[in-house]
């Protein structure tokens, strides 16, 4: 179960930020392997002054459209799986939005399986302590 978290200047139509999201799950199906219906997307607009970044951090400039994502996620994916994820995002939200591929930042955190609760507070991926 990836979780996504996306952050962006505030401003953006909400078809705007429904297209960055479904781009997202588009590519995690794809590339990344997530089952079907495995959706869990938190987009959240901010303020200028609260969505501070570096404007050219390792020679890429980035604009007022700078969107962030942070995605947890299980383990195991390779890096070349992450290097399509990344590019497809990328790609996509291009030709989608023409959002420019400079301003796309994306963070994968990595958890063990036993991080997750889907709900009723029990540990669905973990077998029970017996």
């Amino acid at each position: 179960m990836p979780l996504v978290r996306i952050d962006l200047l505030e401003g953006k139509t909400p078809e705007y930020r429904a297209q960055i999201a479904e781009v997202v799950y588009q590519a995690m199906l794809k590339t990344l392997g997530v089952p079907k219906n495995d959706r869990f997307l938190i987009i959240t607009e901010h303020p200028k002054a609260g969505l501070q970044f570096d404007r050219d951090y390792l020679g890429v400039h980035r604009s007022d459209d700078c969107i962030f994502l942070q995605i947890t996620l299980n383990t195991g994916r390779t890096v070349e799986m992450k290097q399509r994820f990344y590019k497809a995002i990328a790609d996509d939200l291009y030709e989608s939005l023409d959002l420019r591929r400079e301003d796309v930042v994306i963070n994968l955190v990595e958890v063990t399986k036993e991080n997750w609760s889907f709900g009723n507070g029990e540990a669905q991926y973990v077998s029970p302590a017996g």
